[in-house]
């Protein structure tokens, strides 16, 4: 059974928020966020910080339902 997790795409990440979403988003327990970035059309290599719930995570990271999702993508600048 679906469960929701709130997201938030930041930067020229916000392009892949799915209309209508409001931030929250279903997902099976036991996703991966591999399996999110996926269904969200996000390229990996344009990721660069993923938070759960505050604390740093990789791509291997398991979602189960209730988390706050961040993810941020590489920020250039000189």
């Amino acid at each position: 059974m679906p469960v929701t997790i709130e997201i938030k795409l930041f930067a020229s990440l916000k392009k892949y928020l799915p209309a209508g979403s409001a931030c929250r988003y279903p997902v099976e327990p036991g996703t991966p966020l591999s399996a999110l970035l996926d269904r969200l059309c996000i390229p990996e290599e344009e990721v660069k910080l993923i938070f759960i719930d505050g604390v740093k995570k990789d791509v291997s990271a398991l979602l189960h339902g209730g988390e706050r999702v961040g993810i941020f993508p590489a920020i250039g600048g000189g």
